[in-house]
């Protein structure tokens, strides 16, 4: 049975090697440690794939190969984009088009066909790390604004509600529900969602 092996501890980026071929995923995570990474293998899709469920420390990208006996690498790149994104670039013997292609829609960072020395591999790994953090950050900025415009629709709603309950202008109840909110000591947000639920519970 496969077994996962953590390589010696460094301070750089975590990478998760995943090969099935053993000479190959020892002599590139050896090479890749030496040059500072923090890096764990995986000797298959499959090991990976629990590697990757059973909580351990998300990799900030992983490196795999796309023919593996078992589950295919591109059947992994499709579960590590349902597993919180986890960037990925592919490695393998074939630069066919179609497989290149097909890659590319999984959402690999970057394609490296084998043999390559982990020399030139390094400037492949930190360009797919810059631009896995790029996709990052455009992620939590457009979580924020999701955020940002529920917030809004829910207050906009708790003031409606409290216009139609009190008989007030909008910037009464408005004013009215950012009192309430500081006088029990809770966010406007937090005060509009418990107004909108009460509001849920009496009418069902």
């Amino acid at each position: 049975m496969a077994t996962l092996h953590h390589k010696n501890p460094a301070t750089g980026p975590h990478l998760l090697l995943v090969d099935d071929d053993r000479l190959v995923l020892t002599t590139m995570a050896c090479a890749l440690a030496l040059a500072g990474y923090q890096v764990s293998t995986a000797e298959s899709a499959d090991e990976a794939e629990n590697w990757l469920t059973e909580g351990h420390q998300r990799p900030q990208l992983v490196i795999l190969d796309v023919q593996m006996p078992g589950q295919s690498g591109l059947t992994l790149a499709q579960r590590l984009r349902e597993l919180d994104h986890v960037p990925f670039m592919m490695l393998s013997a074939y630069s066919d088009q179609a497989t290149v292609m097909q890659a590319t829609q999984q959402g690999a960072l970057s394609y490296a066909v084998k043999p390559i020395d982990p020399a030139q591999l390094i400037p492949m790994i930190e360009a797919s790390l810059a631009r896995a953090n790029e996709l990052q950050a455009l992620r939590t900025t457009r979580q924020q604004l999701q955020t940002a415009l529920d917030n809004e629709r829910d207050i906009n709603a708790a003031v409606g509600i409290t216009m139609m309950q009190h008989r007030l202008s909008r910037k009464a109840a408005f004013d009215l529900l950012r009192q309430g909110a500081r006088n029990q000591r809770c966010k406007l947000i937090e005060l509009a969602q418990g107004i909108i639920k009460a509001t849920e519970t009496i009418n069902l």
